[in-house]
Order: C-alpha cells, then structure tokens, then sequence
C-alpha cells in the first residue's frame, strides 16, 4: 500500500511517453494509458510501466480501465487531439465535437472514473496537460509566441480553455486534492505539423511531474507553465 501509483493517459508516445517514464524513474507503478494496445505495450516494457489500454472518448473502456486500479495517487491527463489550425469561420460543429470529445469530455470521464482510486490516496495529484495558446490573456493581448496565430486553431485553443476552467471546478471540489493545468510549451511531436518544430517534450515533462509531486500545501487549481512560471487564465 506504500507503493506510489500513476496513470498518464496518451502515453505511448510524444510529452506524455516522457512523463510515464520520469515517474518510473521517481518511483512509481506508472500505467501507460493508450488506445492502441501494441503500442502501448512496446511504450511501457521499454519505460518499465504497465500497459493500460485506455481510449478516453470509449466510455465503457474508461469503465473496464479503472476497475483495474484499485489505488491511484497520479492521474496526468495527457490524451489531447488537434485536428487543424483553422480560425472560427474555417472551423465546422463536427471539427468542434471531435475536439471536445477528446479534450475535454475524455478528460472528465477518465478523472470521474478513476475518482475513487485517487480518493485512496494520501496525496492525491491530478495534472491536466493543457496549452499556453488557451490563455485568453495571452489570446487578446498577444504573447510573442502567439503572435502568428491570432484566431486559429479555435477547435484547440478553446477546448483547451475548457479543460482550465474544468481543472479550477475540481480544484474547489476536491478537498486534499492538488489538480493544476499545464502548459507544455511547443514541442516535437506529431500533434499538429507545427509542433514537429518545437523543443524537446522530455523537458515539458519535466513541469508536468513537477505538480505530480506537489507538497501538500502546493498550489491547486493553477495554471502553470513546463519552467514552473504562472500562466495568465
């Protein structure tokens, strides 16, 4: 029962591979959640984790995923899509569901499913991987990082600012928790053409298990950046 537990979703490749393996490395039992099982079996033999075939938009596999944990102290909702970078007039209701669906919607039935286990915890620590791009300060008031977007990518960006406001409501709800969002910052992955040029995601992982090993008297119901610096909601 001492024994620290961990579940990334999403984490057969990319920031969220990197985050399962730096919690192996802090010691933890880490799942590595992921929808397609072969690759998720191949990310955890080779980050010392345990596959968990988890699709966060398949509702009754949710269901079957978490009657397998019994006691969780991390849960790191990495799973994210982003279909396209086109503005709100480019942008149809379908693009908008199927965003939603994963970045949102997925988000909250894996955080309700797998409450009681976190609830057996001592410590319990939720991290929703989220986006510097939601930042409605930084969207109307431009970060320099920001500035060749301007209104696209609004499937992403606002279901990013969903799951921010979603992440302040469990903050408030759940007593002893530590729940924070986390903006990884532009990073090499296969999310949208433009991240393949960002930095290296092993060091957003870095942030994001920073507020997997809150203190107790850490901050909850933020909004923080890899480098550990406070996003602007």
């Amino acid at each position: 029962m001492n024994e620290r537990t961990a579940l990334v979703t999403g984490a057969n490749k990319g920031i969220g591979k990197h985050i399962a393996r730096l919690l192996v490395a802090e010691g933890f039992t880490v799942h590595v959640g992921s929808r397609d099982p072969e690759r998720g079996r191949l990310a955890a033999e080779e980050i010392g984790g345990l596959p968990l075939v988890l699709d966060v938009t398949d509702h009754a596999g949710i269901t079957r995923a978490a009657a397998r944990i019994d006691r969780l102290d991390v849960l790191v909702n990495n799973a994210g899509i982003a279909q396209s970078l086109a503005p709100p007039e480019d942008t149809d209701a379908d693009e908008l569901r199927r965003t939603f669906e994963t970045n949102v919607f997925g988000v909250v039935a894996v955080t309700n499913a797998f409450l009681p286990a976190l609830r057996r915890s001592p410590h319990p620590r939720v991290v929703n991987v989220s986006s510097g791009t939601s930042s409605l300060v930084w969207s109307t008031n431009p970060n320099p990082q920001f500035a060749h977007g301007h209104g696209s990518g609004a499937a992403y960006r606002s279901s990013k600012a969903a799951l921010n406001a979603l992440t302040v409501f469990y903050a408030q709800t759940l007593p002893g928790f530590r729940v924070n969002a986390l903006a990884p910052g532009l990073r090499a992955t296969d999310l949208t053409a433009r991240a393949a040029a960002g930095g290296d995601p092993a060091e957003a992982a870095e942030g994001a298990v920073r507020l997997a090993l809150l203190p107790d008297d850490g901050p909850t119901g933020g909004f923080f950046s890899w480098d550990g610096t406070t996003v602007p909601w």
